[in-house]
């Protein structure tokens, strides 16, 4: 798919401020052509600006242009989030994300664009959703799962799982890391928005690193620089690839692998780093978090080691004397 030759030039120009200026990944930028495509397609078929034997897959958006899209109002928006929830079944986080890139849009077309004189869905509100703490491998889970690692890629497989549990790399970062990208006790990685930021690598990751930089020089590469490669290929590994070998692993640890993920290990990172010392603040630098708020929610994460804490205070038996009876011993 390429959207600079699907989209009209009002959302093409929209897609190219994210993916230029706002340095989001082509993936995410996308996701944004997509979610536009479907609420136009809705629009045009709910007004009747298509004929109504155009399949709903099939509704062109070529045509969508500054008159039509300064139409809109907030009741279109909200039909649209009940024909999604209704018609499609799309849950609250699932519509929460197409709220989100429909506001974007806007506020881009006011803000930046200057197209708009004022933003019609300033107002607009999102689907609430209900926050779950995230879910995590303990200590022993971790350890059992690195303990499991065996294969002929077992050299490869044991490094990206080190890094994930102890730098909480997302996947993105992780399939991205170039050879030039370890710098001794350093790690540079590129973040969402193109965002660098260097982490340190402890006695695990270096281990583990020039343990795999002995088997993956001997090989052949067609990719010269991807840190990571396939075996078979010997080009930088994928995103799917490293999904497979995440789920493998776990597998073979005896943990439900359909319960974790790469991502789940970024979690446990997180939360073990918290869990043994690691203020908020730091931890927000080491996941390359934008907001503070985002890595909060580890603190919310059960911490047996907290509950051990209230219970030892010898203040926690403490009771409240009983009010004293008023005199003669009758009680109002």
């Amino acid at each position: 798919m390429d959207y600079r030759l699907e989209a009209p030039p009002l959302i093409r120009d929209f897609l190219v401020y994210h993916e230029t200026i706002q340095g989001h990944s082509r993936r995410t930028v996308d996701e944004y052509y997509l979610d536009l495509r479907n609420f136009f397609r809705y629009l045009k078929q709910s007004r009747h600006l298509v004929a109504a034997e155009v399949p709903f897959a099939d509704i062109p958006i070529d045509d969508v242009d500054l008159p039509l899209v300064r139409t809109i109002t907030l009741t279109d928006i909200y039909d649209y989030m009940n024909f999604l929830s209704r018609d499609r079944g799309l849950n609250n986080v699932s519509r929460a994300r197409k709220v989100a890139t429909i506001r974007s849009f806007y506020k881009y077309l006011t803000n930046k664009a200057k197209l708009l004189d004022a933003n019609p869905v300033q107002d607009l509100d999102s689907p609430r959703i209900r926050k779950s703490l995230p879910k995590y491998l303990d200590l022993d889970e971790s350890l059992a799962l690195l303990d499991h690692v065996e294969g002929k890629n077992s050299v490869r497989d044991y490094c990206i799982l080190i890094l994930f549990l102890n730098c909480g790399l997302r996947i993105s970062e992780l399939v991205g890391l170039n050879k030039t990208d370890v710098r001794g006790e350093q790690l540079r990685v590129l973040g969402k928005g193109n965002k660098e930021r260097i982490l340190y690598l402890n006695e695990a990751c270096q281990r583990a690193l020039r343990d795999w930089l002995v088997e993956r020089d001997a090989l052949a590469l067609v990719d010269q620089n991807a840190l990571f490669i396939t075996l078979q290929n010997r080009r930088r590994i994928s995103r799917a690839a490293v999904h497979k070998l995440v789920k493998k692993h776990l597998a073979d640890a005896g943990l439900d692998s359909s319960q974790y993920s790469s991502h789940k290990l970024r979690h446990t990172a997180a939360t073990l780093m918290l869990q043994n010392g690691v203020d908020v603040r730091t931890l927000q630098e080491v996941l390359g978090h934008d907001h503070l708020n985002t890595t909060q929610i580890y603190t919310h994460v059960d911490n047996e080691d907290l509950r051990t804490a209230a219970r030892a205070n010898p203040l926690g038996r403490a009771r409240k004397k009983p009010d004293p009876e008023p005199e003669g011993g009758n009680k109002k």
